[in-house]
């Protein structure tokens, strides 16, 4: 039980903007919007209007300091130069970066709000044409 008041007073006590801003070994904007830019269209609309979800919340003040930690976690596994199988690899290639991305969208659901999505549906219209038929 003191293990997880200790790691519950941690969250409390933790800064995440400082946190996310010290995560540069792992997490950079640049290597985000790199890798979007690289594997957005063989990754689909759905993986990364997931993405740009959890981009758009991390930014977000409002999102809580627990559910960045997550959102922080599968962007970072996202941009991680290492995958468990590799993003070159043709059909399977981003399958373990979509699966995490909507495993942490699942997780933080509850923090989307309108703003969030409209955001993240105007950043989707740079990378496809028709994004009508993308909700959450």
């Amino acid at each position: 039980m003191s293990k997880k008041k200790d790691y519950e007073e941690l969250l409390k006590t933790m800064d995440s903007e400082k946190v996310i801003q010290n995560m540069d070994n792992h997490y950079s904007d640049n290597r985000f919007w790199s890798k979007l830019k690289k594997f957005g269209k063989q990754a689909g609309e759905k993986t990364v209007y997931y993405c740009l979800l959890l981009y758009y919340m991390a930014k977000d003040p409002a999102v809580p300091k627990s559910s960045k930690m997550i959102i922080v976690g599968a962007l970072s596994y996202l941009i991680f130069p290492v995958d468990l199988i590799p993003d070159f690899i043709p059909a399977v290639g981003l399958a373990d970066d979509a699966t995490v991305i909507a495993t942490a969208v699942y997780k933080v659901v509850s923090h989307i709000d309108d703003d969030i999505k409209n955001k993240a549906k105007q950043k989707l219209e740079g990378f496809f044409k028709d994004t009508s038929n993308i909700e959450i």
